[in-house]
C-alpha cells in the first residue's frame, strides 16, 4: 500500500490571502490609477523688465579640466580651508564654480564631504560677492572639514575680495 493513499485532496481550511491587501482607499481603484505625474520640471513665471536681465540666482559648475587649468593661470587666494582661484572671462557668461579636492585630504567619504561643504559655502557667499563673468574654483583643503562654517564664509568673502581688485 502507498502513503499517497492517504492524503486529501480538499484542502485543510483557509489559507492566507496570496496578495497584500489594499491600504485605505476605495477597493474598486486600483492603486496609483489617475493621471500621470508630469514630466521635467516646472516652469517658473516671472516679471521681468524687458532688456534688463533676471539676476542669477544658480551657480553653474566647471566641469572641464580646460576649465580648471585655465583658472590655474587666474587670481589666487589662499585660505586655512580652501585656495581659491578666480579667472574672469572674456565672454557674458554667467559666474560659475568649480570644486576639487585631492586624495591626500582623505577617502571618498572624506573629499565628499568637504566639497558637499564647500558647494553650501559658495551658494551662501558668491551670488552676492561674487566677481562676474568669471570661473572660480575653491580647492579644498583638511582644515575646511574642521572649521567653522561661518569662519569659512568670512575667508571666502575675503577672499573674493583679493581676488577682485
Amino acid at each position: 500500500m502507498s502513503d499517497e493513499a492517504d492524503l486529501s485532496t480538499e484542502s485543510a481550511g483557509a489559507s492566507a490571502p496570496s496578495r497584500f491587501p489594499r491600504a485605505h482607499g476605495n477597493p474598486g481603484w486600483a492603486q496609483g490609477a489617475g493621471e500621470p505625474p508630469r514630466q521635467g520640471p516646472v516652469e517658473t513665471e516671472r516679471l521681468a523688465v524687458s532688456g534688463v536681465p533676471a539676476p542669477q540666482t544658480h551657480i553653474p559648475t566647471v566641469a572641464a579640466r580646460k576649465d580648471f587649468l585655465a583658472a590655474n593661470a587666474g587670481r589666487r587666494a589662499p585660505t586655512p580651508g580652501f585656495v581659491l582661484l578666480v579667472r574672469r572671462r572674456d565672454d557674458d557668461a554667467p559666474m560659475r564654480a568649480g570644486y576639487t579636492v585631492t586624495k591626500k585630504i582623505g577617502n571618498a567619504v572624506v573629499r565628499n564631504r568637504l566639497k558637499r561643504r564647500l558647494r553650501a559655502l559658495v551658494r551662501q557667499v558668491l551670488l552676492e560677492a561674487g566677481v562676474p563673468h568669471a570661473d572660480h574654483i575653491l580647492i579644498g583643503r583638511s582644515e575646511g572639514l574642521t572649521r567653522r562654517f561661518d569662519a569659512l564664509a568670512a575667508d571666502l568673502k575675503k577672499a573674493l575680495v583679493r581676488c577682485a581688485g
